[in-house]
């Protein structure tokens, strides 16, 4: 009896898990990568004709921040989203190879929407993004990890760099 209510607990929790991850991902990569750039795009008064092989940045971008929610929910047993963060350090998928992957993401949507509305309005809010991102990452993040995983922290970071991927994949030693 006890192996079945457990075994119910287990799904209750993974079901609750995966809501959270699915509002985070709405409210965060959501907003910056797809709801404010359209609106952007679309208010533009320089942004010329629509380029719609830049669909493929879009797609692109929208994978990797995919895999990456995905890296969180059960790598991490976690969402990206500060109130529910993983419980464990992430190092798996594309996080073997740069330490940001889903800001990359995020930034790549961004890019698409830009060159897709062929908008200066978008540049500069791209690379807006990608300096707030940085001061986070360095700010908050980086520290947060560092109490929070330690020398397991420790050895990703010297392994892994922030923003520019490496050629293979690291593996934890």
């Amino acid at each position: 009896m006890f192996n079945i209510l457990n075994t119910r607990f287990r799904w209750m929790l993974s079901d609750y898990l995966f809501v959270r991850a699915a509002v985070a991902f709405l409210m965060l990569p959501g907003i910056f990568a797809f709801f404010v750039p359209i609106l952007i795009g679309y208010a533009d008064p320089w942004g010329n004709q629509i380029f719609v092989p830049a669909i493929l940045i879009l797609g692109v971008g929208t994978i990797i921040v995919m895999w990456c929610i995905r890296d969180f929910y059960y790598s991490g047993i976690g969402t990206l989203a500060p109130w529910s963060p993983p419980t464990n350090l992430v190092v798996v998928g594309l996080y073997r190879f740069v330490r940001n992957p889903m800001y990359l993401g995020i930034l790549l949507i961004v890019l698409g929407w830009a060159i897709f509305f062929r908008s200066p309005l978008l540049v500069i809010y791209n690379v807006s993004l990608l300096l707030l991102f940085h001061l986070r990452v360095v700010k908050k993040e980086e520290p947060w990890l560092h109490k929070r995983f330690g020398l397991s922290w420790e050895d990703y970071q010297k392994h892994v760099p922030r923003w520019f991927p490496r050629r293979t994949a690291w593996k934890p030693s």
